[in-house]
């Protein structure tokens, strides 16, 4: 059951029975609500979780743990409380810029963002696993239960990612702590880059965090090379086909996030409509002439590190 806003604030030991609780609702979004809780002089951010958010694959608990983790570094806002069994999250205000989407593509950003994320990646071992071709199976089922109409080209779609997992296969990737959904909105900045929402965080590939990162936030192929010349210290041929590999992933795992919420959300939002955006574009990233290079690509070389 969603609590609401009063029962929420009244499950906070520090504020219960004050009065001079003033909030602000931040963002009514598409999975939660968050709001802005000044009291006492300092300022906090109370996420009240959306229903049914477990049917998108989100655990709570593990969330709230990479969250600290990521705020132990700097990276994540602290958190102050963590409501169960809810699982809402009460952390530090930020008071900090939005990046631009048009900043993040200059090459000083993507400089900083790939240290930023090598940070992240070298965290601790955090709770739950992340893989776009699991997530992608779950998601297909979900909506197939609640009889959502697929695409004509799904087939097509789920055997072109088949081909996607086999030959990441053939160089397996050493699981790390990924975030997995690097929206620009969830970049902040207060003198140095904060990450927010770890929703979906989780032990995965760091290739999806760099995909996520460079798909949401539309760059080509030289912010591509920026990026992993950030990460890596080069840009060899296999790393750059398993990012472009990975960037299809990140599309087809939004648009079937989109396909679940068309099944599920009781929100005033098109979901059908962005789940198609996201469709479309990895459908002529599917047929980009290069695609079948890159699946040959990423069995090549060295993808990471030596």
């Amino acid at each position: 059951m969603t609590l609401s806003l009063a029962e929420a604030l009244a499950r906070v030991p520090d504020w219960a029975g004050l009065s001079d609780l003033k909030t602000t609702l931040l963002t009514d979004g598409i999975t939660n609500q968050n709001y802005r809780i000044e009291v006492g002089g300092e300022s906090f951010v109370l996420r009240i979780a959306g229903a049914n958010t477990e049917l998108l694959g989100i655990d709570r608990h593990n969330e709230h743990a990479a969250h600290q983790a990521a705020a132990a570094l700097g990276i994540a806002p602290e958190i102050l409380y963590f409501i169960e069994p809810e699982g809402y999250l009460v952390s530090r205000f930020i008071s900090g810029k939005p990046i631009p989407p048009e900043e993040m593509a200059q090459p000083e950003r993507i400089q900083q963002m790939g240290a930023v994320l090598r940070q992240v990646h070298t965290m601790p071992a955090i709770p739950g696993t992340f893989s776009p071709f699991r997530v992608v199976e779950d998601y297909t089922q979900t909506a197939q239960r609640y009889n959502v109409a697929f695409p004509d080209n799904f087939d097509w779609l789920l055997a072109r990612m088949r081909d996607i997992e086999a030959a990441f296969l053939q160089d397996p990737f050493t699981p790390c702590p990924c975030h997995n959904d690097l929206l620009n909105a969830n970049f902040l900045d207060d003198g140095q880059v904060r990450i927010l929402d770890w929703e979906y965080a989780g032990m995965g590939d760091c290739f999806f965090d760099l995909a996520n990162f460079s798909v949401n936030h539309n760059f080509g192929d030289e912010p591509d090379r920026l990026l992993l010349q950030a990460y890596f210290g080069e840009a060899t041929p296999a790393r750059l086909a398993r990012l472009k590999l990975m960037k299809i992933m990140s599309d087809f795992r939004e648009a079937m996030w989109g396909m679940v919420q068309i099944g599920i959300s009781q929100l005033d939002f098109d979901f059908r409509e962005y789940a198609d955006k996201h469709f479309k574009r990895m459908t002529v990233n599917f047929q980009d002439p290069r695609c079948e290079q890159w699946l040959k690509e990423v069995t090549r070389g060295v993808i990471r590190d030596a």
